[in-house]
């Protein structure tokens, strides 16, 4: 089984002829979808709209592929020059069909009878939610002209200020006990089981953002600026609302998962405090503890076992996804270890076309590690789930993305929890679940706090790197409350994670506690109503796709606009506490 994962289905390099060809025919479509854009007024709606929507698809395809090679590439070696030479020519590729989409989607929102053509043609009709949104968006578009100019800009703009980030936080190091480790491998210790270790890790870790804080701070800065701007010009009342009309989503779904979350904060403050009552510390749990590991939970995984256990557990709740788990081990979708260069976390990328996915991770062989492979793995079984709609249904919102890959955890983790028999095993894993439910709720919340003030506070001034630590730190307070040690936060969470730093989208914190709470509420399900209920959740993860958040959620009888449904995935983790409290503390 390979450690890397192998882009060879895609290109065998940056020599391989056929990545030339694709390059070339790029502008090849490119010509053609400026020259029908140009044509349109001539030709029927019907066959204007079918035909762009078919060229589209080719483009649209091409163009991912050729992106994909490279971020890829990028992914494990920030410092490839091709890649980012080609990724390059890629975006000016892209920003030179701006105006013509432009163009065809205001011809598309003009069009009068667009449901009689929608109804007879194949073609539209399989897009309609995408011909309805494009109907529904045109009022936040401008004129071709000046899509053009923003999409050009945003190269130098925006998308460079974004890749300064992940170069700077990629390349820095920090001096741990002699040596040299770049930022994965530093802030992988915080789940070491030796208390002294987590705290000089935790220091070097803070040390080590002084190198590159103004850097990044510009970056913020710049890139928050950036969006504030665009969303005045396109007409949206804020950042904010720009992101919800982009998710599809409803503003009384926020609010609702806001409200409920911050309800059973308490929850959660209180397992943090047994938490630090068990380890020791008497003023709220050290963020250098966060992740201490507790219990008899400290075998180690080797790539080969990860993939034996995960495959034992999905073997139990569904045969398409085992097979799925398979292919990713066997087919190299995976790459595994943290070096230098790599950009840190984790992610999977979808490539639908190919029936395939790809898989990053900084595995140190912990079984949070492993749960980690399960979360990946489960936007992999997303995209499966996907796979057979047309190459421009094959989007979901930032919401429902964390649907599929939270599920998994639930699968793994109740799994785990139910088999453990040794009392210290199973303190593990609960406080394992514990730790990570946290994380969706108080750090999600802390996140979501900090970039509204971020928003809130960048048009009148720019924020320099202190100014930044004190409002994260803030942020930390309104949402770990007495839970955590206020000596020991973090205020440097605003540089090193990448979801700030994007022109086209703000706000990806909350779609974490939805997609968890979410997944909660669908998993009870599950539990519920048993095997009957899995062909409705793939149904349901197709669904998100061409489907509004709330409509999708239907599909499983779910109202996110009530608050309830929300409260009641949260109460979910009541008995968790409890049972916590007497492990923990031999109660």
């Amino acid at each position: 089984m390979n450690k890397e994962w192998s882009l060879d289905f895609l290109y065998h390099g940056y020599d391989d002829p056929k990545f030339k060809a694709d390059m070339e025919a790029v502008d090849g479509l490119i010509k053609r979808l400026n020259e029908l854009s140009d044509s349109k007024e001539k030709m029927s709606p019907a066959q204007a709209i079918h035909d762009y929507l078919a060229l589209n698809e080719n483009f649209n395809e091409l163009a991912f592929g050729l992106g994909a090679f490279c971020n890829l590439n990028m992914s494990v070696n920030t410092r490839d020059a091709q890649a980012a030479s080609y990724m390059g020519q890629l975006m000016a590729k892209m920003s030179a069909t701006t105006k013509a989409t432009t163009s065809f989607r205001k011809y598309i929102a003009s069009t009068e009878n667009l449901d009689e053509l929608i109804a007879g043609d194949e073609l539209l009709k399989s897009y309609e939610y995408l011909l309805n949104n494009i109907v529904k968006d045109n009022k936040y578009l401008l004129s071709e002209e000046a899509e053009e100019i923003m999409a050009l800009y945003d190269i130098s703009g925006g998308s460079a200020w974004s890749d300064l980030q992940s170069s700077l936080t990629s390349s820095v190091t920090a001096d741990f006990r002699g040596e040299k480790l770049n930022l994965s491998s530093i802030r992988n210790k915080a789940y070491d089981p030796d208390p002294a270790v987590r705290r000089e890790a935790y220091e070097a870790e803070l040390a080590c953002y002084d190198k590159i804080k103004d850097s990044v701070a510009a970056s913020l800065n710049s890139i928050k600026l950036q969006v504030i701007n665009e969303s005045r010009l396109r007409g949206y009342a804020s950042p904010l609302d720009k992101t919800l009309q982009d998710a599809r989503m409803k503003r009384e779904t926020l609010d609702a998962l806001m409200e409920a979350m911050h309800e059973y904060m308490p929850l959660f403050r209180r397992y943090l405090k047994i938490k630090a009552k068990a380890l020791g510390h008497e003023n709220g749990l050290p963020w250098y503890d966060l992740f201490a590991p507790m219990g008899k939970c400290d075998k180690t995984y080797t790539t080969e076992e990860a993939r034996d256990y995960l495959l034992n557990i999905f073997g139990n709740f569904d045969k398409e996804l085992h097979d799925m788990v398979e292919r990713a081990f066997n087919e190299s979708w995976i790459d595994f270890y943290p070096h230098e260069g790599k950009v840190g976390g984790a992610f999977c990328l979808g490539l639908p076309s190919y029936g395939q996915s790809r898989v990053l991770t900084n595995f140190d062989g912990s079984f949070s590690d492993v749960v980690t492979l399960a979360h990946e793995l489960g936007h992999a079984f997303h995209n499966l789930n996907i796979e057979s709609h047309r190459p421009l249904n094959r989007d979901y919102s930032m919401p429902v993305a964390e649907t599929a890959s939270t599920f998994n955890e639930h699968v793994i983790m109740d799994a785990a929890i139910k088999n453990a028999a040794d009392p210290q095993e199973k303190l593990a894993l609960i406080e394992g679940q514990l730790m990570d439910t946290t994380q969706i709720i108080c750090d999600i919340y802390s996140r979501y706090y900090f970039e509204t003030q971020v928003f809130a506070n960048r048009e009148e001034s720019f924020m320099f790197p202190d100014t930044l630590c004190e409002m994260m730190l803030k942020a930390q307070d309104e949402a770990y409350g007495d839970g955590l040690d206020r000596e020991f936060r973090h205020p440097y969470m605003w540089l090193c994670k990448s979801h700030y730093y994007s022109s086209g989208t703000s706000f990806y914190n909350f779609p974490y506690a939805f997609g968890g709470l979410f997944a909660r509420g669908l998993y009870t399900k599950y539990v519920n109503e048993g095997a009957s209920f899995i062909s409705k959740y793939k149904e349901l993860l197709k669904a998100t796709t061409v489907n509004s958040v709330e409509d999708t959620a239907k599909i499983a009888g779910i109202d996110l606009t009530d608050k309830e449904f929300w409260r009641m995935s949260l109460r979910s983790y009541e008995e968790r506490v409890d049972e916590f409290e007497r492990l923990a503390l031999n109660k």
